[in-house]
């Protein structure tokens, strides 16, 4: 017997699928998910098929600030894509599997490709508001979205971690900053719940463990999408920098999205070149 959960993600995917072909689209060769503020992206995919979250079966809505809520199909890099204008958080009170719910629908899809971005905090001190992070590893403060019984139809029960950010994702994104003039930073990505910001000792524990960034997102998918045997790409744009000298400074969510929408421009030439430049490795 089919679980009722198995038959939510193939209702989704299921209708996915036809608004996709009543549209005249192919189907995505990859998704990118847009994280707080960085929703510009969205809005420079060409022939766009909109569809707001609201209108997809068993889909969830986006209550945090910077993200939109919509899903749209069109064409970026010259390739049919699907962006998430807006991703759900744990901290919005979704379950794992609430969060998570997307990447199981677009593996069933057959979209083997993800691209991830989110807005973070430096704990590397010489990162700067404004640079992007290409993502190398990261260490996961969150609940894991495999507990519980193993969903056998999207993969094994113990997936490997190992190079979950794929070596050769990363390697045509530092081919492709070079061409653009975009200078890439590189490192670990520490997840955490929210929705508070990160104490001063914290951002200290962060830096001793061995992470650069942090935010309240991320892992999550990515965990599932290694999980359905997804290819991983993942950056973060730095929004704002450690609280850990007690200086007065204070962290703002209005600041995080202004700052990440500044940046989004390059962000949105990188990831359009790297897009273009994937099933050409």
């Amino acid at each position: 017997m089919v679980s009722p959960i198995i038959m939510n993600y193939k209702e989704t995917a299921q209708y996915l699928t036809r608004r996709i072909g009543e549209a005249g689209k192919e189907m995505p060769q990859a998704v990118v998910v847009l994280g707080s503020g960085l929703g510009k992206l969205g809005d420079m995919i060409a022939a766009p098929l909109v569809i707001p979250y609201s209108d997809i079966p068993n889909f969830m809505t986006s209550t945090a600030v910077g993200h939109k809520g919509n899903l749209i199909v069109g064409t970026l890099g010259g390739r049919t894509v699907m962006a998430m204008q807006g991703r759900f958080h744990y901290y919005e009170g979704y379950t794992m599997q609430q969060v998570t719910f997307p990447m199981r629908v677009f593996a069933l899809m057959g979209i083997g490709t993800m691209l991830v971005s989110n807005a973070a905090g430096a704990v590397n001190p010489a990162y700067r508001v404004g640079d992007l992070m290409v993502i190398t590893d990261h260490i996961n403060f969150m609940p894991n979205p495999l507990i519980g019984p193993n969903k056998e139809e999207f993969g094994p029960r113990f997936p490997d971690m190992t190079d979950v950010y794929s070596p050769r994702l990363r390697s045509i994104a530092d081919r492709c900053a070079s061409d653009l003039g975009i200078t890439l930073q590189h490192g670990v990505y520490v997840a955490g719940t929210g929705p508070t910001y990160e104490t001063p000792a914290e951002y200290r524990m962060y830096r001793v463990l061995g992470g650069d960034a942090c935010g309240m997102s991320t892992v999550p998918e990515v965990i599932v999408a290694r999980h359905c045997d997804m290819e991983i790409f993942g950056m973060s744009v730095i929004t704002n920098q450690a609280n850990d000298l007690k200086d007065g400074t204070v962290n703002d969510a209005d600041d995080v999205v202004l700052q990440a929408d500044r940046a989004a421009d390059r962000m949105t030439a990188l990831f359009s070149k790297i897009i273009e430049q994937i099933n050409r490795q």
